[in-house]
């Protein structure tokens, strides 16, 4: 009997170990599409925002568009139908409620927060500086993992509000 547990135990340690592993090993763009979209159940957009067409803007950054596009695109939850676009330039911006600003748009982070103004508009990034240069959300790194920050200043000048257990997984700035 003790032998059957721990043959068992040992199977349960070993299947939790290879998912783990399998998470790990999924290319970066593919961990981003998947965490942008689980931000959205912690997050409230003002007013009619949170229903009918919800446009998520990728500027710069192929494989995260086309990931977003191909597990989300025209697919509805939650009263909202996602939409997905893609930009190559600040200038192009319009009309999103979540903006994803690729490591390669980094150098127009300025342009779209000026472009953006006070949009309700969840801004998230994926270089170094950018949570406090005034990214709400902004991907990092730490001890070989995937994290997040999050700005409290900059959701609240986009009038979004934050759930609680979001802020709890995050790295506040």
């Amino acid at each position: 009997m003790k032998t059957i547990r721990t043959i068992f135990l040992l199977s349960i340690c070993a299947i939790f170990s290879f998912s783990n592993a399998t998470a790990q090993d999924r290319p970066e763009h593919e961990l981003h599409a998947m965490m942008i979209y689980n931000f959205l159940k912690y997050i409230q957009w003002p007013g009619d925002k949170n229903s009918g067409e919800f446009v998520i803007g990728v500027l710069r950054d192929d494989n995260v568009y086309n990931t977003l596009n191909t597990w989300y695109g025209n697919k509805e939850r939650g009263g909202k139908k996602f939409i997905i676009k893609s930009f190559n330039s600040a200038a192009e911006i319009s009309n999103c409620q979540l903006l994803y600003v690729g490591s390669g748009a980094s150098n127009q982070f300025d342009d779209v927060l000026a472009k953006l103004g006070s949009e309700a508009t969840l801004t998230v990034s994926n270089r170094r500086g950018l949570g406090e240069k005034g990214s709400c959300i902004n991907f990092k790194v730490l001890d070989g993992r995937l994290k997040f920050e999050l700005n409290q200043a900059a959701m609240d000048k986009a009038s979004l509000k934050t759930s609680s257990q979001l802020s709890a997984m995050a790295i506040l700035i």
